[in-house]
């Protein structure tokens, strides 16, 4: 089963990540982030692997910074968090990526060589 990296064209990570998996011969599901955002049940899988709530988001992000979340995320319950993480893919930091059971968050080339032996 191929990789679903969800991604957006105009970031730099997501071409890299992309790159990456190319010149291993890995030929991904692109899904575009900002039109389908990961689903709330990919989120929920995500937020247990990848150790906290904060680590889903794209924080450096426009509509994370037009949002305030900077100040309000530690207020929401991590339901409302996931919610909001899948009504606004710009929210979710990118690329963000599933291997078969599998999730990555960002691209950290180290975390990928495992996840793609």
């Amino acid at each position: 089963m191929a990789p679903v990296v969800y991604a957006y064209s105009g970031c730099g990570t997501c071409r890299k990540a992309l790159s990456w998996l190319k010149s291993r011969g890995i030929e991904p599901d692109v899904v575009p982030i900002r039109e389908t955002p990961p689903s709330r049940q990919e989120l929920e899988a995500a937020l247990s692997q990848v150790g906290g709530l904060k680590s889903l988001f794209n924080a450096s992000g426009g509509d994370y910074k037009e949002l305030g979340l900077k100040d309000k995320l530690s207020s929401l319950t991590q339901a409302q968090a996931l919610d909001l993480l899948a009504s606004r893919g710009n929210l979710v930091k990118r690329p963000f990526v599933r291997v078969g059971k599998r999730y990555l968050v960002g691209f950290q080339e180290p975390a990928w060589e495992e996840a793609f032996r």
